[in-house]
């Protein structure tokens, strides 16, 4: 197998999720701010949809999303369990990351893609428009307080189990400090969550 890496919170994920697993997978590094992605002969022969990171079988295939490859390193290396042992484990997992990503991690990336990244993205996607970037802004905000709110007295997303879910959060939250979107911030549960992951080794991945 091989890794196509970048910059980005993307990668990050997949990085930590691989760091978690104790793997050792080989790396080649794709040039985000030169537009590698965008170009042959990644966009041709790895990722059409010019995204990163992906995954490099040894068949040659190769497969990107994020979640779909965490899941497929799951698969092949089950223990430690990081989706989940049971089916109502994976299942409880696969739900939580789901609302993670629709409510904190599109937002907060496309709205640095609108505004603060619009000079590197506009001619590479359609962007909305620097008005829509603050609104963006504000649903992640909210959809992070309403998280806050749901977590209680969990070590993590999942209870006491360290998932996806947990990576995933981590990724973009630390990415958002980086880009004007300090969210961890936003709520005592997460404060204490997000110190607990990034003393883990694996969130220097």
């Amino acid at each position: 197998m091989k890794l196509y890496n970048s910059i980005g919170p993307n990668p990050k994920v997949v990085r930590m999720f691989i760091a978690e697993k104790g793997l050792s997978i080989p790396v080649t590094q794709v040039d985000l701010m030169a537009g590698e992605n965008r170009k042959p002969p990644y966009a041709s022969g790895v990722n059409p949809a010019g995204q990163t990171p992906a995954l490099e079988l040894e068949t040659g295939e190769a497969i990107a999303e994020i979640t779909v490859i965490c899941e497929y390193l799951e698969e092949l290396h089950p223990t430690p369990a990081l989706i989940g042992e049971t089916h109502v484990q994976r299942a409880i997992t696969r739900m939580w990351t789901r609302r993670i990503d629709l409510n904190v991690c599109e937002p907060m990336a496309n709205g640095f893609r609108a505004a603060e990244g619009r000079e590197m993205f506009a001619p590479r996607m359609k962007l909305v428009s620097k008005e829509a970037a603050a609104d963006l802004k504000v649903i992640a905000k909210d959809r992070i307080q309403w998280l806050d709110a749901q977590m209680g007295d969990r070590t993590f997303v999942c209870g006491d189990r360290f998932t996806l879910a947990d990576i995933l959060l981590y990724a973009f939250l630390e990415f958002g400090v980086q880009v004007g979107q300090p969210l961890a911030g936003e709520g005592p549960w997460l404060s204490a969550w997000f110190d607990r992951v990034k003393a883990r080794p694996s969130a220097s991945a």
